[in-house]
């Protein structure tokens, strides 16, 4: 059986690099995510060597003034303390600052759920002995000039807490998820089940830098893409082309039908993972005629998503185009990944496709491997 298994993916591979019509561009395409992958390995590797080491030379320079009592100036110390204050306090400038061989006295107005990170902070600046609060406290800025304004600090988290992990962060939770699943490679039952799912979940959260509820779709953020292309005509008539919906099935593979729903309203219908439909309506948000539309999706999508696109005239009369989508699959970024090796990835497909609505406008000849093969274009 895993003969013939592993013969099986050997003839679907070769089938599918070596097919007669679309081999060649698959080959290419191929290509070219390998070493566009090692090269953002390889960059990858370089950050993340370089965090991992200052991370260590300040654990280790922390570790030392741990056994040494350090003399520090007191202009030096009030330095490093109104360096502090500007990642606890939203009004640092009001903060007076004053040493004296070690005994930090702060004065001056302070907003009331700042006093406790304040002082914890600063009795944590090294060479920082003691301090004295005369502080000024107020519930709100009112009408104090010294706290008007201002921006609003979040108290510092753990590391693998926030939403953004560091390079050497995901480097140890990617190690920790291998181990995790390595562990539950030889582990039964539902041990080796959680095992896992939680070494699974470690390595989808270090590898994309996602938050877990965006990893499985219930967070707002999404896989964004951004594509620019110039267009051989002028803005006019390539605004007059997008502002017709209905030549997205004439240049788009995966675009099935588009058709009215209503006032600025559109209903989508594209070929989704494995080529099951995935249907949506889409509201016109904003248009700037010539230059500018905007969308966005409404009700109960199963692909929540929003976009706009630029048409920015050159000098010599042509037009580039920028199209910028932000999107939430099913599932989150694990559902990117599914319908990626399905072939329905966004971000690979609308290279292909803005190519092909390049040459429509440019030729009038409409691409016989889209959606609608061989239909003539419309323009408004």
């Amino acid at each position: 059986m895993n003969r013939l298994l592993f013969g099986g993916a050997l003839g679907a591979l070769a089938m599918y690099f070596l097919d007669a019509g679309a081999g060649r561009r698959r080959r290419a395409r191929t290509r070219d995510r390998m070493l566009h992958a090692a090269r953002v390995l390889n960059e990858a590797g370089r950050l993340t060597a370089r965090d991992t080491a200052h991370r260590a030379q300040g654990l280790l320079a922390g570790t030392r003034r741990l056994f040494r009592h350090e003399e520090v100036s007191d202009d030096a110390l009030v330095g490093r303390v109104r360096a502090a204050l500007g990642r606890v306090v939203s009004h640092p400038h009001a903060v007076e600052v004053t040493a004296a061989e070690g005994y930090v006295t702060l004065a001056g107005p302070v907003l009331s759920y700042e006093v406790r990170p304040l002082l914890r902070c600063v009795r944590h600046v090294p060479g920082v002995r003691a301090v004295n609060d005369r502080l000024t406290v107020y519930q709100e800025p009112g009408n104090v000039p010294s706290l008007q304004g201002g921006v609003p600090r979040r108290p510092s988290r753990f590391e693998l807490a926030q939403e953004n992990w560091s390079p050497a962060a995901r480097l140890l939770a990617g190690s920790a998820g291998a181990a995790l699943v390595l562990g539950a490679m030889r582990a039964r039952g539902a041990r080796g089940a959680l095992l896992g799912l939680a070494g699974g979940g470690l390595l989808a959260r270090s590898a994309t830098n996602l938050d877990t509820a965006s990893l499985l779709g219930f967070g707002r953020r999404g896989i964004t893409v951004q594509k620019v292309i110039n267009v051989q005509a002028p803005s006019e008539r390539v605004f007059e082309f997008w502002t017709d919906y209905q030549n997205f099935p004439r240049f788009m593979t995966h675009v099935r039908d588009v058709h009215e729903a209503g006032e600025n309203r559109w209903h989508w219908i594209v070929a989704g993972p494995a080529g099951v439909p995935v249907q949506w309506t889409a509201e016109v948000t904003r248009v700037i005629r010539g230059m500018l539309i905007e969308w966005r999706c409404t009700g109960h999508s199963r692909v929540r998503h929003e976009g706009s696109v630029r048409f920015d005239p050159n000098a010599d009369g042509s037009t580039r185009v920028t199209v910028h989508m932000s999107y939430v699959p099913p599932a989150g970024a694990f559902g990117h990944a599914v319908a990626a090796l399905f072939g329905a990835d966004p971000k690979s497909e609308m290279d292909a496709d803005l190519l092909r609505m390049k040459t429509m406008i440019e030729t009038g000849r409409a691409p016989h491997d889209a959606a609608q093969r061989g239909s003539t274009p419309r323009e408004s």
